[in-house]
């Protein structure tokens, strides 16, 4: 057949082929663009907009292709391995290899683990990658659209022009691919989607590494290979580090707004500044880990990174991926471990996110009942797609492998485990026995655990779980979910209820800090004081004292060693180290001015003496997760006290430890100790260092034959207002 202009096509160009290329319609691109047969010749047919001339070359003889109609140009060129030259009306010329030559990237075996949901390194294979395929150097990309009309990648390298490079189908998987010659680091992209209802999206990318500066929207293109690690010893040794019998102490951190660099217009530090200052600040501080809210890419600055869209790239706020991976080898070098806030129980209905990925209901439940957060306004996974399963699991394990991260601790497991979470009656859809219980999300996180632990059993995965839900760190081989620990919600409940009352009151509530430890030893707990506590009205640490400003500092010294001498893990969120006094404001720093005030300071040093504390005694935190690493001594809700000892291995100094929540000195006061001996006053929250006013029992007491308590031996002491002390049996080796 011919054009009314002369020009000659091959059969595979009719005229509603060429005008579907021309209006990027054409359900098959690949089918027609690029190197095709007609009869014995070889076509090359390419769609190039705005050229007023396109040239093939093949070993150096050129051909140029004809204008068919539009911006379709074909013409019979011998050779498949060519180049395409576009002249433009300017006068300037692009040389490139065209993507429609290229064979397809994607293997078969790879096409297979996708499709089946078990790819469990789909961040090698979906997104966009760096890579030289067939000779040249570029970028492939692909993407998971299976209800998909038609799918481009568009950026800034074609006009961001849906017509110009279309994808192809991989198989069956539901995964459309390209692979654009030319293309690497930073180049701008998003997906253009012709969903199954006709409308055209424009997505970034679900697997891209990189992303712009919110409120920007597009994938950046990130080469996250050949970065130099120097952490290899951490990395072979840190599985003591997590380990139940380990002291863990955690410093929670919002990035945006520890330090802000107010001398350059008030920016937050960039991951790099972060590896140099927040490193050796936690460092000077001895906690053993610090948490990071989360950092995969996020819209809105509010969320605090709570409504993550790319999930699996590092928000650029602070710097590029590698950047990144700077602060967790810092941390690593200084022997401070790094975990990762993970969010897989939501995603937001940002426009370019996940939200009708395709045209469907792709990542999300159709039905608001099970898929719509009515809290949040968000997006709830579909746990039981396989697709959608094996996306959040390569996540999980991609942050680990490709960051070094020490762990993940995973966010609102609670409205992950139940359908009814936070809804009314008739507003949720029971499971199919009828219950509350989302057994897709349960069977999700029983994977991603077993995933995460059998890829590297050094990791450690923590939930966030505020319900009774049986065995959250218990093993998936004995019925549980898998994780390594979990927060003590009820814990931080009860006692910071408790610590908030007038200490005339507390007489009535003692319960609050004794019934704790009934459930202290059902899961492997985490006591948190986290981010959560000092946001939205609740007030800041400080704050939440009652008295006199000397009574709530010396509440919160109380409170803080009583923390830190209970079983269990501890975390702090950042500012409450030195008792911030405002609430945590996320879009200003830390009042780094108060922690300079006498008062506060003694917070601080008090902070950092429990973390060398707890670190130094074996007694407070070999049995963390055990009930014989625990023993009540003393319960006196009249006068507001308390002791208790805390317990290691046999060779293990024990620790006595009284507290005092009402501001009255409490003289000859007499408590049972469980051995003889002359037991050391460790810490003492009335210290002067601490800004108490040093009461006290002159560094120790030797134990008198005088039975109290239930034990054989007893001490006597004073114990200071609002206080804590620590004792430690001085004549054993630990």
């Amino acid at each position: 057949m011919a054009r009314s202009d002369g020009a000659k096509t091959p059969v595979f160009l009719p005229d509603d082929v060429v005008a579907a290329l021309n209006s990027g319609t054409h359900s098959a691109p690949f089918d027609v663009l690029g190197p095709h047969k007609s009869g014995n010749r070889r076509w090359i047919t390419t769609f190039q907009p705005d050229a007023i001339d396109v040239i093939a070359t093949v070993a150096g003889k050129e051909t140029h292709l004809p204008r068919i109609a539009g911006d379709v140009f074909s013409g019979p060129v011998a050779g498949k391995t060519y180049t395409l030259t576009m002249r433009y009306a300017d006068g300037s010329t692009y040389t490139t290899r065209d993507p429609f030559s290229f064979d397809p990237v994607l293997s078969d075996f790879d096409q297979y683990l996708v499709g089946e949901g078990t790819h469990k390194e789909l961040w090698r294979v979906l997104g966009a990658q760096t890579t030289k395929h067939e000779g040249a150097n570029g970028v492939h990309f692909a993407v998971w659209a299976p209800n998909a009309q038609r799918v481009s990648v568009i950026g800034d390298f074609n006009m961001w022009d849906g017509r110009r490079h279309p994808m192809r189908p991989a198989g069956n998987t539901g995964v459309w691919e390209i692979f654009l010659p030319g293309l690497g680091e930073g180049a701008l992209y998003k997906y253009q989607i012709t969903g199954a209802d006709g409308h055209v999206r424009d997505k970034a990318d679900p697997v891209g590494f990189g992303s712009q500066h919110p409120p920007e929207q597009a994938s950046v293109v990130r080469d996250i290979s050949g970065y130099g690690w120097k952490d290899k010893a951490w990395m072979q040794d840190r599985a003591a580090r997590a380990d139940r019998a380990q002291p863990i102490s955690i410093y929670e951190v919002h990035l945006g707004s520890w330090r802000r660099r107010y001398d350059d217009g008030g920016r937050p530090l960039s991951y790099q500044e972060l590896a140099r200052d927040l490193v050796n600040y936690v460092k000077y501080m001895g906690f053993t880990h610090i948490e990071l809210l989360p950092v995969s890419e996020f819209p809105f600055d509010g969320s605090w990174g709570y409504q993550p869209v790319g999930m699996y790239a590092p928000t650029i706020r602070f710097g590029p991926p590698n950047e990144f991976r700077d602060l967790v080898d810092a941390a690593h070098a200084a022997g401070i471990g790094v975990l990762l806030d993970w969010v897989p129980g939501h995603f937001p209905t940002d426009a370019h996110g996940l939200a009708q990925f395709d045209g469907t209901a792709l990542y999300e439940h159709a039905d608001p009942r099970e898929g719509f957060h009515q809290d949040w306004n968000t997006l709830i996974y579909n746990y039981g797609r396989r697709e959608v399963k094996n996306y959040l699991v390569a996540n999980a394990l991609y942050w680990l492998e490709e960051y070094h991260l020490d762990g993940l601790r995973v966010d609102a497991v609670a409205s992950m485990l139940y359908r009814d979470y936070s809804r009314n009656d008739g507003a949720w859809v029971p499971n199919k026995d009828g219950g509350r219980e989302n057994y897709e999300a349960i069977a999700f996180l029983q994977e991603m655990n077993i995933a995460a632990y059998g890829a590297d059993s050094s990791v450690m995965t923590v939930a966030e779980e505020s319900t009774s839900f049986p065995g959250v760190s218990q093993p998936v081989h004995n019925g549980g979910l898998g994780f390594g620990y979990k927060w003590n919600m009820g814990w931080m409940n009860d006692t910071l209820r408790y610590m908030e009352k007038d200490p005339i009151y507390r007489q009535h509530d003692h319960h609050l800090m004794t019934f704790p430890i009934d459930w202290a030893f059902t899961e492997n707990f985490i006591l948190p004081i986290s981010h959560d506590e000092v946001v939205h009205g609740k007030g800041s640490m400080l704050a939440k004292m009652p008295g006199t400003d000397w009574e709530k500092f010396a509440n919160l010294r109380a409170y803080y060693a009583f923390m830190w001498t209970q079983p269990g893990k501890k975390l702090l969120f950042m500012g409450c180290e030195f008792a911030q006094p405002e609430e945590w404001n996320h879009d200003a720093e830390l009042n780094w001015g108060a922690a300079e005030q006498p008062a506060h300071k003694g917070i601080q040093q008090l902070v950092r003496d429990l973390n060398q504390l707890y670190q130094q005694t074996p007694a407070l935190h070999a049995k963390d997760c055990e009930a014989s690493g625990f023993q009540w001594i003393c319960n006196d809700p009249q006068q507001s006290t308390m002791g208790f000892a805390r317990l290691g291995a046999q060779d293990d100094a024990p620790v006595v430890v009284v507290c005092n929540f009402t501001p009255v000195t409490r003289s000859g006061f007499q408590v049972g100790v469980p051995e003889p001996g002359f037991w050391e006053e460790v810490l003492n929250t009335d210290a002067t260092a601490y800004g108490g006013d040093n009461r006290g029992n002159l560094g120790g007491c030797t134990s008198q034959d005088a039975p109290a308590d239930g034990q054989a031996q007893s001490v006597v002491l004073t114990l200071p207002p609002l206080s804590v002390v620590v004792l430690k049996k001085r004549d054993k080796v630990n």
